[in-house]
């Protein structure tokens, strides 16, 4: 009804998957080249959980396009299976012809034709969507799929996609030999405030649109407090805002069109219970995959396939579900604040806040965490110092890049990163950073982040990933309580 007056080719929030419209900030994408990656390389069963509306379906159908060619997926849309409807259906994304066989003979027969896919190099994927509805008896019998294979090798992986109560299903007594089989945990955190315009314009023009952004600050902070953040309930506002505002025939996204679509939807602005709680000190679930990975790409080296030859890797890390407040513009102001982020700088902030964050926790492979992460990419930098840039700026790169080049060290700490390089503001950070005391501490790698030149801001150099992770409390107590440090590999 109004894409002629917006001048859009399609709907743009529409709330069914469709993957033109895959989002990549807030972690998706960076949870989407974690997933490749260990399914790719990594042995263990993979976690993905979400609330309502998150975007869980629409990272599994991401999944099934963006995998290599000699992996095979087999998604199973209907979690609520019986173990034996699930084996005919995994025996039927095989292309195996079963009928009427006992559990034994049809497990037989999928590993046999496992075993032939192993042989002709290729790898099989079970990808479980809404797996917090699936039998306890069913996921049982998917772990018994696991434990088959050829060799050192694992013939099957997979991937479970649930809500929060898959974790509750999973702590139960009788589920602890598949819960220990889990080598990787992700978790979809809701949309930030501070990255909710991004991802509305992001669709919108994902749609067909050409103008000038459209949500103004109020209209956008009010469907983030109605939506809690959830991708689906943002649709739901932002689309019906639309239809308001075709209606008084403007196109400017205002609150009263919010406040219309919140009426007809029946959602009201909500307080999260955690949302003045702790969030997490490290990223060690897709920091430890993106180093990998990137460590890989620049050496040319391969990466072992099993988590016994890694240790880091073979940490369970929950990650759970939290809404992240607003985080000041810690680039631009004199001091660490509590300001509101101006619209700009979204895409440029850690959206965590750790003043309360225990990282050096007795058991480290528990550690919660905010996974807002830069993607996967080679952090080999790619700029050099020019004499236009600012000095102390100039100086943390030509750092860097020593680092990188001469190995110096296995890890260092990541405080934030930029998806555009803004070398002045930058270079205000660092003049703080000298009158702390730590800026011989501060490394600056440029990196790629899809198809822009953006900036890793690290701190410190550590021998070993051990000694980075413990290296988390000693950092300077304004940038624990402003920045959501993750592990980094070179």
């Amino acid at each position: 009804m109004y894409l002629e007056h917006f001048g859009l080719s399609e709907p743009p929030f529409r709330i069914t998957p469709v993957t033109v419209f895959f989002f990549s900030g807030a972690n998706r994408g960076e949870i989407l080249d974690a997933l490749i990656y260990s399914i790719s390389e990594v042995e263990g069963i993979i976690k993905v959980s979400g609330e309502v509306g998150s975007g869980k379906t629409m990272l599994c159908r991401m999944l099934l396009e963006k995998l290599p060619p000699h992996i095979e997926a087999i998604y199973l849309a209907n979690p609520s299976l019986t173990r034996e409807e699930m084996l005919y259906a995994i025996a039927d994304g095989l292309g195996l012809n079963i009928k009427d066989e006992r559990v034994g003979i049809i497990m037989q027969n999928i590993q046999n034709k496992l075993e032939d896919k192993a042989r002709e190099g290729k790898r099989v994927v079970v990808l479980v969507d809404e797996a917090h509805a699936m039998p306890l008896d069913t996921l049982e019998e998917l772990r018994l799929l696991y434990n088959l294979q050829v060799g050192n090798a694992k013939l099957m992986q997979i991937v479970l996609f649930g809500q929060p109560e898959l974790n509750s299903k999973l702590d139960q007594p009788n589920m602890r030999q598949l819960k220990d089989r889990i080598a990787h945990h992700f978790n979809m955190q809701p949309l930030s405030r501070n990255i909710l315009e991004n991802y509305l314009m992001f669709r919108m023009r994902a749609a067909g649109y050409h103008g000038p952004d459209i949500f103004s600050a109020d209209a956008v902070k009010l469907i983030g407090d109605a939506s809690n953040g959830l991708m689906r309930r943002v649709n739901i506002l932002a689309d019906k805002s639309l239809l308001a505002a075709f209606v008084e025939d403007t196109h400017s996204i205002e609150i009263r069109h919010v406040k219309a679509a919140m009426r007809d939807s029946e959602l009201n602005p909500t307080r999260s219970p955690t949302k003045n709680k702790v969030l997490a000190a490290t990223m060690l679930a897709v920091s430890v995959l993106a180093g990998l990975w990137g460590w890989q790409l620049m050496t040319g080296t391969n990466t072992p396939s099993t988590p016994a030859s890694s240790p880091a890797l073979s940490e369970s890390i929950t990650l759970p579900i939290q809404t992240p407040p607003a985080q000041p513009d810690i680039l631009a102001a004199t001091d660490v604040s509590l300001e509101a982020t101006p619209p700009d700088t979204t895409a440029d902030k850690i959206n965590t806040d750790t003043s309360q964050s225990e990282p050096n926790s007795a058991n480290t492979s528990s550690v919660s965490t905010e996974t807002n992460t830069p993607a996967i990419t080679p952090v080999k930098p790619e700029k050099t110092v020019t004499a236009e840039m600012p000095v102390l700026y100039a100086q943390r790169i030509t750092a860097g890049k020593e680092l990188v080049e001469r190995k110096k060290a296995v890890a260092s700490l990541q405080l934030f990163y930029n998806e555009k390089v803004r070398p002045e503001r930058i270079e205000g950070f660092l003049q703080r950073a000298e009158k702390l005391g730590v800026l011989s501490e501060i490394y600056l790698l440029p990196a790629k982040f899809g198809n822009r030149d953006g900036l890793r801001v690290l701190y410190g150099a550590y021998p070993s990933v051990d000694a980075a992770r413990n290296a988390i409390n000693s950092l300077p107590t304004r940038y624990k309580n402003s920045f959501a440090a993750s592990i980094f590999l070179f």
